[in-house]
C-alpha cells in the first residue's frame, strides 16, 4: 500500500558523480558500476505500463503540443482527471476536445497560464486551487528556444523565465496540493544539453553575453538542480520529485525561432522519435507503484533507467544559491520551502 511521509534514501554509489536516490527497500543491489547511465533498479519486461489513474488528479504544461500534449494523452487513457496547462484558450479547448474524444474519458480540465509571466502563474494556480484541493501528479515540460535574446513583461530572459523559473512557481505555489494528495509525484522534463550548461549568477538573464544555446543550456540545468533540491526539501512529505532526460523527440520546440537553433531542430526531427509513441515510455515514472517513493533521480529516455545528470547539477551550493534566487524572482514568501 503506497504510504505517506515514509521516504527511505541511499545513495547508489559514491564513486560516480551525481546521485541517485531511492527508496532502502526497492533498491537492487549494485555493484561494479561504469561511468555510463545506471542500470534499472526494478525489474520487469520493457512494455507500457497501463496501471490505472482512476482518482487520480494530474496537471500537464505544455499540454497542446508535442511530449505535454502526448503525456497528457497517455494519462487520460488511464483514467486520470488531467487539466491541462495553455496559454491560449482556443488551442486548449480544441486539445481538450481531441482528447476526451480519443480517450472517452470526460474528465479534461483547461487552465490558462502564461508560463514566461510568473503574475499569469500565480493566477492560474489560483483558479486550479479553486476547482482541486488535491494534485497528485504535476508535470512540468513546456519550454522554448529562440534565437534572439528577448524579454518577459517582468523584465526576465524568456527562455529562464519560461524552460526554468515557471517549473519553480509553479511547483512552489501547488506543494499544499500536492501534499494533500500524498502520495504524489513531480516529473521535470528537462535535456541532455544541461550537461553543457552552468549557472551564471552575474548574468542570469543574459544581459551581458547571450546565446540561444547557452541560454538553453542553463536553463534545463537549473531544472535538474531544482530537481535534486526540491527533493531533499520534500524527505518525509510523501511527494517526490524526478526528473527526466527524454532524448531526442519530434515536438514544437525551435518552431518560428528562426536561424540556428530552428534549424538544428528541424534537422533533428528527422531522426527523432514519435512524442506520442515516446510518452508511453516517459509516463512510466508517473504511474509506476514500485516507483512511488522514488525520489530525486535523472530518468533516460525509456523512463525507465537512471541516466547519470552532469557533475555541476550535483553543486548543492549552487542549487541552494539558485533557490533562494528564484524565490525573489517568482514573488514567493522568502521563508517558502518545501
Amino acid at each position: 500500500m503506497e504510504g505517506r511521509g515514509s521516504h527511505r534514501f541511499l545513495q547508489v554509489d559514491e564513486g560516480i558523480p551525481g546521485r541517485g536516490l531511492f527508496r532502502a527497500e526497492d533498491v537492487v543491489k549494485m555493484e561494479g558500476h561504469s561511468r555510463g547511465p545506471h542500470p534499472s533498479p526494478w525489474r520487469g519486461a520493457m512494455r507500457p505500463s497501463k496501471h490505472s489513474m482512476q482518482g487520480r488528479v494530474c496537471l500537464v504544461t505544455g499540454a497542446t503540443s508535442g511530449i505535454g500534449k502526448a503525456l497528457a494523452l497517455r494519462l487520460a487513457e488511464r483514467g486520470a482527471t488531467v487539466v491541462l496547462v495553455a496559454r491560449n484558450r482556443e488551442k486548449g479547448e480544441a486539445v481538450r476536445a481531441e482528447l476526451q474524444q480519443r480517450t472517452g474519458n470526460p474528465s479534461i480540465d483547461l487552465v490558462l497560464m502564461d508560463l514566461s509571466s510568473t503574475e499569469s502563474i500565480h493566477q492560474g494556480v489560483a483558479d486550479f486551487q479553486r476547482c482541486y484541493p488535491r494534485l497528485h501528479v504535476l508535470v512540468n515540460q513546456a519550454g522554448l528556444v529562440q534565437s534572439q535574446r528577448t524579454v518577459t513583461a517582468e523584465g526576465l530572459e524568456t527562455m529562464f523565465a519560461t524552460n526554468y523559473l515557471a517549473y519553480f512557481t509553479l511547483t512552489n505555489l501547488l506543494l499544499p496540493q500536492l501534499k494533500a494528495a500524498a502520495p504524489a509525484r513531480i516529473l521535470n522534463v528537462t535535456g541532455g544539453i544541461e550537461a553543457a550548461g552552468s549557472i551564471d549568477f552575474d548574468d542570469l538573464q543574459g544581459e551581458q553575453r547571450f546565446s540561444w544555446s547557452r541560454a538553453l543550456a542553463q536553463s534545463k540545468l537549473a531544472d535538474v538542480l531544482f530537481t535534486y533540491e526540491l527533493a531533499r526539501r520534500l524527505e518525509g512529505t510523501g511527494v517526490t520529485c524526478n526528473a527526466l532526460n527524454p532524448g531526442g523527440v519530434k515536438t514544437g520546440l525551435g518552431k518560428g525561432a528562426g536561424g540556428v537553433p530552428e534549424l538544428f531542430m528541424k534537422l533533428g526531427s528527422l531522426f527523432f522519435a514519435d512524442a506520442e509513441k515516446a510518452a508511453e515510455r516517459f509516463v512510466h515514472p508517473l504511474v509506476a507503484p514500485e516507483l512511488v517513493q522514488v525520489s530525486g533521480c535523472y530518468f533516460g529516455p525509456d523512463g525507465r533507467t537512471l541516466a547519470k545528470s552532469s557533475a555541476r547539477s550535483h553543486d548543492e551550493a549552487v542549487a541552494r544559491r539558485l533557490w533562494d534566487v528564484s524565490t525573489r524572482l517568482a514573488r514567493l514568501p522568502v521563508a517558502r520551502a518545501a
